[in-house]
């Protein structure tokens, strides 16, 4: 039997919890505000889960650390962001800090709440370790939740994160009522922006054209239950982001995903039209309004 371990007891955690459960896997669901005690759900566990949020995820990697787990342990890490002191992703902290370890990135077009109703979806688990990926693929595919491999865990943990920033634009184009017409030119727009800023990072172009990437990038940007849509939409009825946010009382990845973006595509000399308006836009320099007409009023070019 199949020891899990998922680490963060947050909506996606708790969801990837059920789902471990349906192939018969002895699942361990921790989190902070529990009273279980760590080491004996690390103890002995086949796969570690990460569903901890970015901000959380320096202190658990440490946590982890003093606790000797074995090299054999597969790592699986589900956050989606960047760490705004260094701008690496979750999966090179994890590898960084246990380099004999497998590290395996599990994302896809998985809106939680519709998981823990029941409802069909399908995910990517990729990592280097071909091998390991393949092992969280069998724990994980059932008749409601199917599970592709790859070898690109950078660019599938890239398009999870990537898309956060556009669903914020999203929420924008929803909120002011811009109409199919332009939500469909911002989606189309935002995909060739993700592959720029992945390819230049390390990742695979394809990998974007995937489930992580335009999968999760279509789910993320049509739907009230994505977070980082409703700060968008929010924002667009004149609410302040303060605000929205406490509504929310979760955490929405993109604003802190924007934010070290634009970081990145200074120092790299990254072209992030898109991105760029909504750091103006979450930053308090530009009106919804103004966010759209400055995308509107961009140099002609060639598509």
């Amino acid at each position: 039997m199949t020891i899990l371990t998922i680490l963060g007891g947050g909506a996606w955690g708790s969801a990837l919890a059920n789902l471990g459960g349906k192939k018969g896997s002895r699942v361990n669901l921790w989190s902070r505000s529990s009273s279980v005690n760590l080491e004996s759900v690390i103890t002995g566990a086949d796969v570690v889960v990460s569903a901890v949020s970015m901000k959380g995820v320096g202190a658990t990697v440490d946590r982890l650390l003093a606790l000797e787990l074995s090299p054999s342990t597969i790592i699986v890490t589900v956050t989606k962001g960047l760490d705004p002191a260094s701008t690496r992703t979750p999966s090179q902290i994890w590898q960084n800090a246990f380099p004999n370890n497998s590290i395996v990135v599990l994302s896809g077009p998985n809106l939680s709440e519709e998981i823990q109703q029941g409802l069909p979806a399908a995910t990517v688990a990729a990592s280097l370790d071909l091998a390991a990926a393949k092992q969280v693929q069998n724990i994980y595919s059932s008749d409601i939740f199917r599970v592709y491999v790859n070898e690109d865990p950078l660019g599938t943990e890239l398009g999870g994160t990537l898309k956060n920033v556009f669903a914020i634009a999203a929420g924008v184009c929803d909120g002011l009522q811009l109409g199919t017409n332009a939500k469909s030119a911002l989606l189309t727009r935002a995909l060739p922006e993700m592959i720029r800023v992945g390819v230049r990072l390390g990742a695979r172009a394809e990998t974007f054209y995937g489930l992580s990437g335009l999968g999760d990038l279509l789910a993320t940007c049509n739907s009230p239950l994505s977070r980082n849509y409703r700060v968008g939409f929010g924002l667009a009825k004149g609410k302040s982001l303060e605000q929205i946010l406490q509504e929310l009382q979760s955490t929405a990845e993109g604003v802190n995903t924007t934010n070290v973006l634009i970081d990145l595509a200074n120092q790299r000399g990254i072209e992030v039209p898109v991105s760029r308006q909504v750091y103006r836009l979450l930053n308090g320099e530009i009106t919804p309004e103004q966010a759209v007409l400055s995308l509107m009023e961009r140099t002609l070019k060639p598509e």
